[in-house]
């Protein structure tokens, strides 16, 4: 039996079945928590809790491939036509069934080998939370974009190169972190993120602020933090809500006079760029409480700041 700890971000809404679970024939099993248990696939056990599971926790083991096939005993984890022969009158293979983990909530798979999810995970359409950083993922499937009630994904560290035309229907993301990939541009279709709060695009390969992000009107937080950005433009200042921006690690040369309008701006981190100058303007931000500019070419700050 695997050793289980939760971290104090997870809320336990159910109870905690260790990998090898003792249960009765009525017990109903909504959290599995597989962490830290060295598995190179996905227990067959969780699907016979697909219809109550709602946390599932596979990170920090070895896992390269979700699963597209499951086997069946007797009654169990799916119902379908036959598509494989029986190897017993209680065993029967149901080749390409989706795995519908139907209540599923939250999905942590962070931490494996993983370099794909599989088309059907638009089946698990309760999914609002899904933690995949630090695998080699290079693209998201269609599917993915089917997962409407989904606010929170977090895909750090991974190999992903541009996203789905239609990002934007998952407009319920109130978080999304992409950091440490190889981004370049981000899809018109995100504009609809209107409930976006956090967007974390740091170490990616950017070399101008995505014009889409203006339009993402209730943004609070920002990284744009080591990429190859030149200029600060005044797009910028759209984003009234924003509290908090992270540019540092650019190339920037140039602050646009229009930052003033972030209003509500608190931290504005630009370390570590290639600025000679800041804008007067930046006197402006009545509620800027941080401003970091260590690390660049200024030799002086204008009098506004005063």
């Amino acid at each position: 039996v695997c050793c289980l700890e939760m971290t104090t971000k997870r809320k336990l809404i159910g109870r905690l079945v260790p990998c090898r679970c003792f249960r009765g024939e009525e017990e109903i099993v909504s959290v599995l928590d597989y962490s830290h248990c060295g598995l190179q696939q996905v227990p067959k056990e969780v699907f016979n809790f697909e219809r109550t599971l709602e946390e599932l926790y596979l990170d920090a083991n070895q896992i390269e491939e979700l699963p597209k096939v499951i086997r069946a005993h007797g009654n169990g984890a799916a119902a379908g036509a036959e598509t494989g022969k029986s190897d017993s009158p209680k065993e029967m293979v149901l080749a390409e069934i989706p795995v519908v983990l139907v209540n599923l909530r939250e999905l942590d798979i962070s931490k494996n080998g993983i370099q794909d999810f599989p088309e059907n995970i638009k089946c698990c359409k309760c999914l609002t939370i899904i933690e995949a950083s630090v695998n080699p993922v290079s693209k998201l499937p269609d599917g993915f974009t089917q997962l409407l009630n989904l606010t929170q994904l977090y895909l750090n560290d991974a190999f992903l190169e541009f996203l789905p035309a239609n990002f934007g229907r998952l407009v319920k993301l109130r978080i999304l972190e992409l950091r440490e990939n190889h981004l370049k541009t981000l899809p018109k279709s995100m504009h609809k993120l209107t409930q976006l709060e956090r967007l974390d695009l740091g170490n990616n390969e950017f070399s101008e602020l995505p014009e889409v992000l203006e339009q993402i009107q209730n943004l609070k937080e920002l990284w744009m933090d080591n990429n190859s950005l030149q200029v600060l433009p005044g797009s910028i200042g759209k984003l009234k809500q924003l509290v908090y921006l992270d540019v540092s690690k650019n190339r920037i040369e140039t602050v646009d006079l229009d930052i003033s309008g972030c209003e509500g701006l608190e931290d504005l981190l630009l370390s570590s760029n290639m600025l000679q100058q800041l804008p007067d303007s930046i006197g402006l931000l009545k509620r800027l409480t941080t401003l970091k500019v260590d690390d660049n070419q200024l030799t002086i700050l204008p009098n506004a700041i005063g």
